[in-house]
């Protein structure tokens, strides 16, 4: 059994076998006693590695074992290995030649996250999302077939990101195709099935044997010549199977199922996946591991361990640093505490997202208006559409990349219905390290195109406060849309007030140049101000926009200057050049936001000064345009 670490190791751990077994070639040429001294080298310094960048923690603990099984049976990166949202492929980046580069993890420039494919041939498919593992492996188990080859696909899927319709979806079309390929899942939580032990080993172990295999489809063709024997036999096998083992559903949806199997036992592990590797059509693997495993406090703690910053020179705790500021997220969290205090008709609804947007203590004060739909924007989206049909005031707790998943279910079923629906969008933005797939790029760009959407952008934590009371009282669908981490640390006023809706805000009166700020680049706008005598707007509202104030600007200024963190395409800028147009008011404007490509990961602060967002950048682009006009 693996071994069992209670702190994370500040020098470099000896690790013989690891060192052996630098990629998977390497790996396959140890000998299968020498595997579980291999997870425990393996564990050590991933502990190692995380504590010095920080990251994504107890996944990658939890998988160790498959991650090393799955190497050593398969011929990877030939044979096609996905992983769904990439938490957990730590483990396997240190085994596919990346060990040595491990500690520049989600430094700029350095390993990312997430498997990329431009990283490494071992990553087969870019991630960040859920549920999108089994949809890929399918392509490319079909992709396989249309070229005749032999090579596998196996996807890796956890159990909260099989909640989601779409994995389902690829389940189903797999089996109507049947598709050689590999789903396994990794059931951390205990959420499918407790039936671990030596008799689901055992049964394991016989259910995916060639044998086994062999005999089930010579007895098909003897008993398909009687009539109604094989659908007896056939039945018969699925209720003994059932009596044991909990694939009925799988079963039924056209998958050989196998399991459930202890994913840390490694020599079973093995034994399986060599039996299951060569058999033909969709198999379906369950194993059970636990998040976080080998080290003592994550697997007491697996959401606080989910992931960590990285260790402090001084300080060995492996707790997160604590921000000097309350963060936008715990804002939201008070606000919803607030007003469903004073209003009984509100809801909160979160796809799998409690913890990270704050949703704790209304999940605890107010159990019965809680709902966390799992992995499920699109139901979490259209849900909140139905109980505004019937009187309910649902406020939708959601990450903004996450939103885009539920895209048109937010035109669909609540916009075109014009349903009375909170969005409270977080991780609006840049969001650091984790990079382009969760970064918030895009929602001022999708949503402001929606008629009667109305989208606002607070620029501090007070802002927050008053625009999400603003939202709530709006007689239709709403977001507001703020970032990740710590704000400039206002004063909040507690009253519950809601500002007029479409009026922006002059922060600073200037002259010849107005810098008109859609969310929290204010401080930054107020600062380059002071330097330029420009005038200063807190916009707050991209739909409707203050066209009285972007009129008036228009006409006492000879330079507008937009700035948000949101594609500078189709963004609030756009929206400002658009009404300017039509009014043919012709005046320069200058549009700052983020550019027309992915921006990697970073450091928060490094990707703003890439993109020209933080006040040295601010500075420098007005002060090129202005010398450009002459000012």
């Amino acid at each position: 059994m693996p071994t069992t670490f209670h702190e994370i190791p500040r020098e470099r751990p000896v690790t013989p076998l690891l060192d052996r077994a630098a990629t998977p070639d390497q790996l396959r040429r140890l000998g299968e006693a020498e595997l579980e001294t291999l997870a425990d080298e393996l564990r050590q310094y991933l502990l190692y590695t995380v504590g010095k960048t920080g990251g994504h923690f107890g996944a990658g603990l939890g998988v160790v074992e498959l991650t090393i099984a799955l190497h050593y049976v398969y011929d990877t990166p030939d044979d096609r290995l996905v992983w769904d949202v990439g938490h957990q492929a730590y483990p396997h980046k240190i085994l596919t030649g990346r060990r040595e580069q491990m500690g520049s993890l989600r430094q700029k420039d350095g390993v990312a996250a997430f498997p990329r494919r431009v990283e490494s041939p071992y990553d087969t498919f870019g991630v960040g999302h859920s549920s999108t593992s089994i949809s890929a492996a399918l392509g490319m188990a079909i992709a396989a077939r249309m070229q005749g080859s032999n090579r596998k696909s196996i996807a890796v899927i956890g159990d909260g990101a099989l909640t989601a319709g779409m994995a389902f979806e690829a389940l189903n079309h797999a089996s109507d195709v049947q598709a050689d390929m590999l789903v396994i899942l990794n059931d951390n939580d205990m959420s499918i099935s407790r039936n671990v032990g030596g008799l689901s080993n055992y049964l394991a172990k016989i259910l995916s044997s060639r044998t086994y295999a062999s005999m089930r489809e010579g007895s098909k063709k003897v008993l398909s010549r009687l009539p109604g024997a094989w659908e007896i036999a056939r039945r018969t096998e699925e209720y003994a199977k059932g009596m044991l083992v909990p694939g009925t559903l799988f079963e039924e949806l056209g998958w050989n199922y196998i399991g459930p199997i202890d994913g840390h036992d490694l020599p079973t592990l093995v034994a399986t996946l060599r039996n299951m590797r060569d058999l033909k059509g969709p198999q379906f693997l369950h194993v059970v591991t636990k998040k976080g495993k080998g080290f003592a406090p994550a697997e007491v703690d697996p959401i606080g361990y989910h992931a960590i910053t990285k260790l402090d020179p001084i300080n060995t705790s492996a707790a997160p640093k604590k921000a000097s500021g309350p963060k936008y997220s715990s804002v939201f969290g008070q606000w919803l505490c607030d007003m469903a205090g004073q209003d009984p008709r509100l809801v909160g609804i979160t796809p799998a997202m409690k913890e990270g947007s704050d949703l704790v203590a209304f999940s605890e004060r107010f159990p019965d208006r809680y709902f966390d739909v799992a992995i499920a924007e699109q139901h979490a989206v259209t849900l909140a559409a139905g109980m505004a049909c019937d009187g309910a005031k649902p406020v939708v707790a959601i990450y903004s990349t996450f939103l885009q998943r539920g895209y048109d279910q937010l035109i669909h079923d609540v916009a075109v219905q014009n349903l009375d629906v909170l969005f409270a969008i977080d991780r609006a933005g840049l969001v650091g390290e984790d990079g382009p797939t969760h970064a918030g790029s895009f929602d001022l760009s999708y949503l402001r195109c929606i008629p009667g959407m109305l989208v606002m952008t607070p620029s501090d934590e007070n802002e927050l406060r008053l625009l999400l009371t603003t939202g709530y009282h709006f007689e239709g669908p709403a977001a507001v849309r703020y970032p990740r981490g710590s704000g400039p640390n206002a004063a909040i006023e507690r009253e519950l007030a809601p500002v007029q809706i479409g009026k922006g805000v002059v922060r600073r009166q200037g002259a010849k140049v107005a810098l008109l700020v859609f969310g929290v680049q204010l401080a930054e706008a107020l600062q380059v101000a002071e330097g330029l005598d420009a005038t200063v707007v807190d916009m707050r509202f991209v739909k409707p926009l203050d066209e009285a104030l972007v009129r008036e600007l228009a006409g006492s200024h000879d330079l507008l200057v937009t700035i948000e963190e949101n594609s500078v395409m189709g963004g609030a800028g756009a929206a400002v050049s658009e009404f300017l147009a039509r009014e043919n008011l012709q005046k320069p404007i200058l549009h700052l936001g983020l550019p027309d490509y992915y921006v990697e990961h970073a450091k928060p602060a490094e990707m703003l000064a890439e993109c020209g967002l933080d006040a040295a950048g601010i500075d420098a682009s007005v002060r090129a345009r202005m010398a450009l006009l002459g000012l």
